[in-house]
C-alpha cells in the first residue's frame, strides 16, 4: 500500500452509529423546542463535534442548549449503542488486512474518547484499537472541518500529512482532510457522492477499501 498511515473516521465508517445518533439527536433537539428532523440532523451535524451543535442552535435561535445537554444526549446514545450498534459491514476485514500487511492505522473522530470506546467495545472493534491509535476532537479543542484533528493524529503517529489517507463519510470530514493536505477516500454508503466533493476517491462498500488502498 502506498500510504504510510490510514486514518479512519469512526461514526459511519467503522461503527454503524450515524442512524442511531442522528435519530436521537433530532428527537432531543425537538424535545427542547428546536424542531429537527432526522434529515436535518444528518445535513447539519453529521461528522461534527458537539460544540457545533451548540454553536448552530445559538446562532439560529439565540438560545443556548441546557448545560447538561451533552451528558443527557450521550447517555441516550450509549444506551442505544448497547442495544443496536454494529460494526460497518467490511470494517473488520479491512482492519485485519491492514494489520496483516503492517500498515499503520488509527481513528480520528469528532466524537469524545468515551463515545469512541463505548462503540468499539460494543462492536468488538476494541481489539484493533489500543489507546495509542485513538484520537478525538477533545484532544485538539476544535472539530472538523478544521484540519487540527487529522494533523494531530498524523503527528502523534509520526507520519507526514502528505503520506496519510483519511477514510471519511461526511462533508465536514472531507473538508478537514483536504485542509490537512491529506488524500481522502469518501465512503458513500450514507452520504450522496455529490456531497463529498473534493475526495480523492469515492467508494460505497467498505469491503472494497483494502483493494483501493493497495
Amino acid at each position: 500500500m502506498r500510504y504510510e498511515l490510514v486514518i479512519f473516521d469512526n461514526d459511519g465508517v467503522l461503527v454503524d452509529s450515524e442512524p442511531i445518533s442522528n435519530r436521537l439527536l433530532a428527537a432531543y433537539l425537538t424535545e427542547l423546542g428546536h424542531p429537527t428532523s432526522y434529515e436535518d440532523s444528518i445535513r447539519d451535524y453529521m461528522g461534527s463535534a458537539m460544540h457545533r451543535i451548540h454553536d448552530l442552535v445559538l446562532e439560529r435561535t439565540g438560545e443556548r442548549l441546557p448545560a447538561d445537554f451533552d451528558d443527557v444526549f450521550h447517555r441516550r446514545v450509549f444506551d442505544a449503542f448497547e442495544r443496536e450498534l454494529r460494526p460497518v459491514a467490511g470494517a473488520v476485514d479491512v482492519l485485519g488486512k491492514l494489520a496483516a500487511d503492517e500498515v499503520p492505522y488509527c481513528v480520528a473522530s469528532s466524537g469524545s474518547h468515551e463515545r469512541i470506546r463505548v462503540g468499539h467495545r460494543t462492536t468488538g472493534l476494541d481489539r484493533w484499537f489500543e489507546d495509542a491509535r485513538i484520537f478525538s476532537s477533545q484532544d485538539v479543542g476544535k472539530g472538523k472541518p478544521a484540519p487540527d484533528l487529522f494533523l494531530y493524529a498524523a503527528e502523534r503517529m509520526g507520519v507526514e500529512p502528505a503520506r496519510c489517507v483519511v477514510v471519511e463519510d461526511s462533508p465536514l470530514g472531507v473538508q478537514a482532510a483536504v485542509a490537512a493536505g491529506m488524500d481522502v477516500y469518501g465512503f458513500t454508503a450514507m452520504t450522496p457522492a455529490a456531497k463529498l466533493a473534493g475526495a480523492t476517491q469515492l467508494f460505497d462498500d467498505m469491503g472494497d477499501l483494502a483493494g483501493l488502498l493497495a
